[in-house]
């Protein structure tokens, strides 16, 4: 699976250093899954959770942080939209949270 924008989750690791190691092993092991739908990832990750819009949700380090991730199967590529605490999460639409694109323009 192809994670697109990689400076995004570099943005996340370095904006929850806590997060670093679960967030990179996360990465490593995703981009080199080789699946063609939701029922063949929640094989691989049993906490997953599809939601609308093609999103999928992972617990991360444990429940302590989540990622929400756009994922197109056909593709098989995916882009992180949300990174967050559980607390953070708490408090978001995963179903219609924007990706920070200005994360794109900061200096990592």
């Amino acid at each position: 699976m192809k994670i697109l924008v990689k400076k995004t989750l570099l943005y996340y690791v370095k904006k929850y250093p806590l997060a670093e190691t679960p967030l990179l092993i996360w990465y490593n092991e995703f981009s080199k899954l080789r699946i063609t739908n939701f029922n063949e990832l929640k094989l691989v990750y049993g906490n997953a959770s599809l939601v609308r819009n093609s999103r999928v949700v992972f617990n991360i380090k444990g429940n302590d942080f989540r990622i929400v991730v756009s994922v197109n199967f056909n593709q098989s590529a995916c882009y992180i939209i949300w990174f967050g605490t559980h607390y953070e999460y708490d408090k978001i639409n995963v179903e219609t949270v924007d990706f920070d694109t200005s994360i794109l323009t900061k200096k990592i």
